[in-house]
């Protein structure tokens, strides 16, 4: 398993688990009542804030387990990871029509910044996943 490939698990796995402990803790404050009475601001920059140090944190770890493992990036993993992120880009775009929609018809706050999360950690999943799938089979060739 490369390197690159080590950080994109790390990365798929941080982002689920992150997005649901927020996602646990917002439900364990509305105790059954509204959702969008909540108090959501902190639960969600702490959400973020943690999943950005766990991998860095974990990145960390990974080096310090195998110190000797090659970090050089070839053209192979240039790509992958380019058309990861691509494929993730979709769905910030996603959220931001959404958040632009939504706003304009005055929704909550609440919902607005549960989807952009939500967006957010969609488009994590799913560029992470396409580069793990690519890292595991073959890159297409056009």
């Amino acid at each position: 398993m490369t390197h690159e490939e080590k950080r994109a698990w790390i990365r798929l796995v941080v982002a689920v688990l992150s997005y649901a402990a927020y996602v646990g803790v917002i439900l364990n404050r509305a105790g059954g009542g509204p959702v969008p009475a909540v108090p959501y601001a902190a639960a969600l920059l702490w959400s973020v804030g943690g999943s950005i140090t766990a991998s860095i944190v974990a990145e960390i770890g990974m080096a310090i387990v195998n110190p000797g493992a090659s970090r050089a990036k070839d053209v192979r993993d240039r790509e992958i990871g380019r058309l990861g992120d691509y494929t993730g880009q979709s769905f910030v775009i996603i959220g931001a029509v959404a958040a632009m929609l939504m706003a304009m018809v005055g929704w909550d706050r609440f919902w607005i910044a549960n989807v952009v999360y939500l967006c957010f950690v969609l488009s994590a999943v799913l560029g992470t996943t396409t580069k793990i799938v690519l890292y595991r089979r073959s890159f297409p060739q056009w």
